[in-house]
């Protein structure tokens, strides 16, 4: 088959997400599907769309002697991989529901949304299953626990087999081939709430089916497009667009080996799409600031020139910008600085979507200045996700763009987006009254962010409605757009705003321990030294370093005073989410003497 065309399945053809396998498998049995590392021979794996189709037909069998019935709920806790795909393949195809958990998530949480979900199914990652055995013993639901490794060190219960046993030997089986309803619930997805326990989130197939469609229609992805997985795929951006999009278009999955290793695989995979999170691209951003403050100042001036002129060229392309002649030196400059940074990524990105988080403006303007096609989305897990994207042609960075086809937005009170299509969620699992509170009687879904919408329909996130902070006189700050300006520094792995009800702003951050020991020395301090971090000398430095960070923003938004620490904050110690937001309760009660001297 020609690479350089479309192959788009219809969610009318496909009907369900197994349908949508089984018509891809159809179409193009021989072309490329998925590619990952094999951890004991040390080499990539492929494997063609025929060839995925005989290990879901393999882990389907293997699921239909578990006797359940159509709508009962399996989970699995795994990494990304292709047996993430076979075992929800094989489960969809039987008419089961897939509840994905974290792999980051602390067990009683874990144990929480297993009981909940009622799921009598998991599938779990061997070096997972130790620490989660004690908290299953409180899931009794649970009637067969897989165990996915090498089944070495493994003490499997009653409940509990390796996946090797649990599988049969591989051979040529048929994919069950079933009429599913479109409206039949496929997934339970558990929002990690920033405070409470987390709800569920219940997706039909035509809820998911809907938004890659409604993906699709604004960008051209083709056969011989290759996607980088790393988001986790318990992550709903992740699993809709990194892996049902490529499904429906028949692209290829390269599956990353891990987060640590990821700039080696885009060397080595050279994916031509990649979805990430803003921490991504900001660690990046971060890496080459770093690395130009040792580059000799000819080299600076000209990595600066390359910028100016990139982001001239940008401007001109989207149509916001007359032609220029400094436009001339672009081919020059892109051949001895842009492309470097272009080969650091593989060499053969042509799109770069960030989603999850807000995406600082300063790094979404220098990626765009070095050529790359990076555009920001919105959306939410009540949304299958996505809501709204820009695009290559049509990029406001400053925005998330505009609302998918099909998708309608408006603003509610306290300028809420509220949402409707579709793709909107059927409501929470086993919790109506949440559900009654967030889609309301003519079917919108109140996402709880706050926007503006620009004359051309593009939408502008100002803040959440429950995150914002009210300073003493009245002023209003909405803390996650200067908390990703500070974290923009490398020096920063976490930071919150504080002030609530409070005359000024004050912030709480994370120093990167790599970093830490050589600023301690540059401060005549003691790195170990249990008082260095509330030393003057740090404050005033810190302080100073954040109002750098914070210049562009409005002057009753200045961080007055800072507190700093080394402990890291973690899904483990209860600070983050899975998804890696802040737990501001959490971290407010942790550090309550030192937020309390900030004030006083």
């Amino acid at each position: 088959m020609s690479h350089d065309h479309t192959d788009y399945i219809s969610p009318p053809q496909a009907s369900t997400l197994d349908g949508l396998l089984r018509e891809r498998v159809r179409r193009t049995p021989g072309n490329l599907a998925y590619r990952s590392f094999n951890r004991d021979d040390e080499q990539w794996h492929d494997w063609n769309w025929a060839g995925a189709a005989q290990e879901v037909a393999r882990w389907q069998q293997a699921l239909a002697a578990e006797g359940l019935t159509p709508g009962e709920r399996v989970a699995l806790l795994l990494r990304n991989g292709p047996p993430w795909v076979w075992f929800e393949q094989a489960a969809l195809g039987l008419g089961l529901v897939v509840v994905p958990l974290y792999l980051e998530d602390r067990p009683d949480n874990t144990a929480y949304i297993l009981q909940d979900a009622g799921v009598r199914v998991l599938l779990v990652q061997e070096e997972r299953y130790g620490r989660l055995r004690t908290a299953l013993e409180a899931v009794p639901d649970l009637q067969r626990i897989i165990v996915a490794g090498d089944g070495e060190g493994t003490v499997c219960g009653p409940r509990a087999v390796p996946l090797a046993v649990w599988l049969p030997p591989a051979g040529d089986r048929p994919l069950a081939a079933r009429q599913g309803c479109a409206d039949d619930l496929a997934t339970i997805v558990y929002t990690s709430g920033t405070t409470g326990r987390p709800k569920g989130v219940m997706l039909s197939h035509r809820n998911i089916l809907s938004n890659v469609e409604a993906s699709l229609a604004l960008e051209r992805f083709v056969p011989g497009d290759l996607f980088l997985s790393f988001l986790p795929l318990s992550h709903m951006l992740e699993r809709m667009a990194g892996y049902y999009l490529p499904m429906m278009a028949g692209s290829a999955v390269a599956y990353a080996r891990s987060v640590q290793q990821l700039a080696e695989d885009l060397q080595t995979q050279r994916p031509t799409i990649l979805i990430a999170v803003p921490r991504v691209f900001e660690r990046v951003y971060g890496r080459i600031q770093d690395g130009l403050t040792a580059r000799p100042p000819l080299a600076r001036t000209l990595f600066r020139a390359t910028l100016a002129v990139g982001w001239r060229r940008f401007l001109w392309r989207q149509g916001r910008a007359g032609w220029s002649p400094s436009l001339l030196l672009w081919p020059l400059l892109h051949r001895l600085v842009a492309r470097k940074v272009a080969e650091r990524l593989g060499g053969r990105l042509r799109l770069a979507v960030s989603g999850g988080a807000a995406l600082s403006p300063t790094v979404a303007r220098f990626f765009l200045s070095l050529g790359l096609d990076l555009v920001q989305g919105y959306g939410l897990t009540e949304a299958s996700p996505v809501v709204s994207v820009n695009l290559p042609g049509d990029n406001e960075p400053a925005s998330v763009g505009r609302p998918l086809p099909g998708i309608e937005v408006r603003l509610g009170s306290d300028e809420e987006l509220l949402v409707r299509g579709p793709n909107v969620m059927q409501g929470y699992w086993n919790h109506p009254q949440a559900t009654a509170a967030t889609i309301d009687a003519s079917g919108w879904l109140h996402t709880g962010d706050q926007v503006r919408l620009d004359d051309a329909g593009r939408i502008h996130i100002t803040g959440r409605l429950k995150d914002i902070l009210v300073l003493s006189n009245g002023e209003k700050v909405p803390p996650s757009e200067m908390e990703g300006a500070i974290m923009l520094d490398p020096l920063f792995e976490h930071a919150m705003l504080l002030g609530e009800g409070e005359a000024h702003l004050a912030a709480l951050v994370v120093l990167n321990s790599e970093q830490w020991p050589e600023l301690a020395q540059q401060l005549g301090l003691e790195a170990q030294a249990a008082d260095s971090l509330q030393s003057a000398a740090l404050q005033r430095f810190l302080h100073q370093r954040i109002a750098a960070l914070l210049r562009d923003f409005p002057g009753y938004a200045k961080v007055r005073r800072v507190a700093a620490t080394l402990e890291p904050w973690s899904v483990d110690n209860g600070l983050l989410t899975p998804t890696m937001k802040l737990r501001r309760r959490e971290v407010q009660a942790r550090y309550a003497a030192q937020i309390a001297a900030l004030f006083h």
